[in-house]
């Protein structure tokens, strides 16, 4: 060989040496950001996690994905994330008034924090707003449900003298209490008469406690009137319509829309219920954009917003669920 061709091969050996080792150096470098929910089986939080995973595609950053079922998980979460290399992360905590460990954590491992979906409380249950949050704006979107609520008996024909709402409430979880007093507001607004508004507050967020909630106003409620079934999510609404089954109230008779759109997939599927709709979230958004938002902050230090909110949601009913599921990748 020539010593031409020597010093050719010597210079490409130095060059692929240089790019390995460059390429090295970046991954290395590349910045790692958690990503910790607290029902890591939902739909919803599948969605997130999915979008998240995108934003990580196309700026540049690794995600590592932790289920945080409980307050010893999540701590221990956090210090694996610190272990790890991680500079930040997003989380749904499994309990909202784990705020001011899960902020402990953070600062002992010097780690960025931004909460979503639901916001950290204090001691006092007060929330802590010096922490980043992305959620729902949660009265808008309870005035938007209420809107939706009463356009819909509107639509129908009903007459509102003889239409009464359940409004099913969980007024210790702030999230809670506004959502459904946005609702009643909207109701009030749209001609609905105020002592036609039933509040029935009820012990737990899920669909027995809505149910168990619901079943004792419905006595109240003369036999030939129209209903609207609200509350601060699916579950609750749900809850509230089998409670109208139980007592002999017709579908056609009942308007229930909740808030979420992930409960109420098995409901939309049947043919006829009570259950009319519900408001359908941006799961993608706020993975995505809460994601996008902590690598922000710890590559050039800019900290997100104190409180993002979001409330635009999209109304599913059997004519469109199915379709407006896949566009946010929830149809399974």
């Amino acid at each position: 060989m020539t010593r031409r061709g020597i010093r050719s091969l010597c210079c490409a050996a130095l060059t692929a040496g240089a790019l390995s080792a460059t390429g090295s150096l970046l991954a290395a470098d590349q910045v790692k950001i958690g990503f910790l929910v607290k029902q890591a089986e939902e739909p919803w939080f599948q969605t997130e996690w999915a979008f998240a995973e995108k934003a990580a595609k196309d700026k540049g950053f690794e995600l590592i994905k932790i289920a945080v079922p409980d307050g010893d998980k999540t701590l221990s979460a956090i210090d694996s994330l610190a272990a790890s290399g991680a500079k930040g992360f997003v989380i749904c905590p499994p309990d909202v008034g784990l705020g001011p460990a899960i902020v402990a954590a953070a600062k002992a491992n010097d780690l960025k924090v931004m909460a979503v979906d639901d916001r950290f409380v204090d001691a006092k249950g007060k929330p802590m707003e010096d922490v980043p949050y992305l959620g729902m704006a949660a009265f808008e979107v309870g005035q938007k449900q209420g809107s939706a609520m009463i356009d819909e008996a509107k639509k129908r024909g009903w007459d509102l003298k003889n239409t009464y709402a359940i409004i099913n409430t969980y007024k210790q979880l702030e999230t809670s209490k506004k959502r459904t007093d946005g609702s009643i507001d909207k109701l009030l607004a749209g001609g609905l008469a105020k002592d036609h508004i039933l509040e029935t507050p009820q012990n737990t967020l899920d669909v027995d406690g809505a149910m168990q909630a619901t079943t004792p106003k419905l006595a109240g409620v003369p036999s030939d009137a129209n209903l609207i079934i609200g509350g601060m999510n699916d579950n609750t609404v749900l809850g509230g319509v089998r409670a109208t089954e139980s007592a002999g109230f017709e579908a056609k008779r009942v308007i229930g829309i909740g808030i979420n759109g992930t409960d109420a997939i098995g409901e939309l599927k049947k043919a006829d219920s009570g259950f009319y709709g519900s408001l359908l979230p941006s799961p993608d958004k706020e993975g995505y954009n809460t994601a996008v938002a902590v690598f922000e902050w710890v590559t050039t230090g800019k900290e997100p917003a104190k409180y993002t909110a979001m409330d635009e949601v999209t109304l599913i009913t059997r004519a469109n669920f199915q379709a407006e599921l896949t566009k946010v990748g929830l149809w399974k």
